[in-house]
């Protein structure tokens, strides 16, 4: 029986084609990474000079992280029945169409349009994060957290700029005859367009559809080599940990991103607060995105090299040591608190390079992404209720109680990943 190869069909060998696959993903990350930051820089002060409440104004996080939520499902799905490169170009450009709502809702003064605006928006982040899982596809197991980590890492370079364009962006928008806090929006709406561009045109072979066609091939030739051998070949689903492993990783991502979207959201309300201005929020926004992307490739390496469960168990406690210097830190002591948001980026990277890995481990090709989609619905709503809990917390007790809380939250990965250790042989 003749059987046509990957190499016959004129696909270049894996090793080529993750390299090539790994470089346009970082260019969409760098571009999204300006994208996502907007939203994290001004979204609070935005809606409380909109609505003139503290307890609300991390109602854009809630929204934006709940859009992400709804973007996780449908980019999985889409990806899962027709590849990588249409549902991540399509989260993107939804994340541009959420960034133009934004500004419009700034200029006409309307509330309502803002929040739904920023539900759309919320695409982007969805669509930031689900790359990750696309860096991973041709990935051998051994090496896949570097591969999740090279994609992360990509992100520090728009992350770490679009900050510190908050300013000028926001002189920008006021020659345009803008509101000053929606200009970060002005650069979130090109730079997602861009992203979207770039993954459409050049995104090719699509990793999730080059990783099953490999896939189906080494199934075959181990049904023929076992057949040969008058062996029964493994089914995957008797493979352990199956659901252990999805259900281990997502929680790992889930507590992460509560810990870190709570006092994240509120630091530059906080900030604001005592005379800090956009310049000083937005640096120290940049310094937390920086640690949240920028330390990848060492994260990925303690991965690999480590196991998951110990870099897992690092982010809870790097998460406890953030929320204690941020409830510690005076609220005029930028270095302090731009400490404490490093701190948190560092530990939320640790969760979700970590969490990631095991998810990948543990689902077969044949539901990778539609099950990857899910787990990062549970991520996004986490966020959500983080994001709108930071608000009112901070209304009803102050920010170092909402950072202490969180901290001390991040605690309960330590007892969950020591049972997982456990059940491993």
């Amino acid at each position: 029986m003749t059987r046509t190869t990957t190499a016959a069909a004129g696909i270049s060998p894996r090793p080529e084609v993750q390299r090539r696959i790994l470089t346009v993903l970082v260019a969409g990350q760098i571009l999204s990474g300006a994208g996502l930051a907007a939203g994290v820089t001004v979204g609070a002060l935005l809606a409380q000079d909109m609505l003139g409440s503290t307890s609300l104004a991390g109602l854009p996080s809630a929204l934006f992280t709940a859009g992400s939520a709804l973007a996780a499902v449908a980019v999985g799905r889409v990806s899962q029945a027709r590849g990588r490169r249409p549902g991540l170009a399509a989260g993107y450009l939804t994340g541009a169409v959420g960034s133009a709502g934004v500004l419009a809702a700034a200029v006409l003064g309307r509330p309502v349009l803002l929040f739904v605006a920023l539900f759309v928006y919320g695409a982007g982040t969805a669509t930031n994060l689900q790359a990750r899982y696309a860096g991973a596809d041709l990935a051998a197991p051994a090496h896949r957290g570097r591969a999740v980590s090279t994609v992360l890492v990509a992100t520090t370079v728009g992350g770490v700029a679009g900050p510190n364009l908050a300013a000028p962006t926001g002189h920008l928008a006021e020659a345009l005859g803008i509101p000053h806090l929606a200009g970060p929006f002005i650069l979130a709406g090109l730079a997602y367009a861009l992203a979207a561009l770039v993954l459409a045109v050049w995104l090719r072979p699509d990793p999730l559809l080059l990783a099953r066609t490999l896939a189906e091939e080494e199934e075959e030739e181990e049904e023929e080599a076992a057949a040969a051998a008058g062996a029964a070949a493994a089914d995957p689903a008797d493979l352990p940990e199956g659901r252990g492993g999805v259900a281990l990783g997502g929680l790992v991502m889930v507590l992460s991103q509560l810990v870190m979207v709570a006092i994240m959201t509120m630091t530059p309300v906080h900030m604001h607060g005592h005379g800090h201005g956009t310049a000083a929020s937005g640096l120290v926004i940049a310094v937390h995105i920086g640690a949240m992307y920028l330390p990848s490739p060492l994260t990925g390496r303690l991965v690999d090299r480590h196991g998951r469960l110990k870099v897992a168990a690092a982010s809870g406690l790097t998460l406890l040591a953030s929320g204690t210097v941020a409830a510690l830190a005076p609220g005029d002591s930028v270095p302090l608190l731009a400490l404490a948001l490093a701190l948190l980026g560092l530990g939320w990277n640790f969760g979700l390079v970590a969490g990631t890995a095991i998810i990948t481990d543990t689902v077969p090709l044949a539901t990778r992404a539609r099950t990857q989609g899910l787990v990062d619905v549970a991520v996004a709503v986490a966020g959500a209720t983080g994001g709108m809990a930071s608000g009112i917390v901070v209304a009803a007790t102050g920010y170092p109680v909402l950072a202490l809380a969180g901290g001390v939250l991040s605690l309960a990965l330590l007892p969950v990943v020591a049972a997982a250790a456990r059940r491993r042989p």
